[in-house]
């Protein structure tokens, strides 16, 4: 069996955004050599987090008022873990949105649904991050 393991950066210059990242992780399976397996995608910052959904910017709207509903950003002094930092709200999303995906690697190509994409989700933005892949099979 193989193993491969790479590391993806990101420095998201605003607070929150979303980012396609299947050509990034389609990449890693193509320098893996993997035909069959699994690839796990996730966040390695506990205030970004990666997800499998739809590349449509009315949904990456909704999920913008979505979270900010659940758990909005402003007033800082909602929140018990506010002081130093201002983030909160961002440990929220993440927890919301999840951490990691796994998706089915067949004839060395992601194996998704219909309209399935990767993202990467950033709460907390403004700093560089980074985003796992490991991708195991033969």
């Amino acid at each position: 069996m193989k193993s491969y393991r790479k590391e993806l950066y990101f420095n998201i210059p605003k607070r929150r955004a979303y980012v396609n990242i299947t050509p990034q992780v389609q990449k890693c399976i193509d320098e893996s050599g993997v035909k069959e397996g699994m690839v796990l995608v996730n966040a390695m910052n506990i205030t970004a987090s990666v997800f499998i959904n739809d590349d449509e910017a009315g949904l990456h709207q909704d999920f913008e008022k979505w979270l900010e509903t659940l758990a909005p950003e402003k007033p800082y002094s909602q929140y018990n873990h506010n002081g130093f930092e201002d983030n909160a709200d961002a440990h929220l999303k993440r927890q919301i949105m999840g951490r990691e995906a796994v998706v089915a690697v067949t004839n060395g190509k992601l194996d998704f649904g219909t309209w399935e994409q990767l993202f990467y989700g950033e709460f907390d933005g403004k700093r560089e991050k980074r985003v796992l892949v490991k991708i195991i099979g033969e």
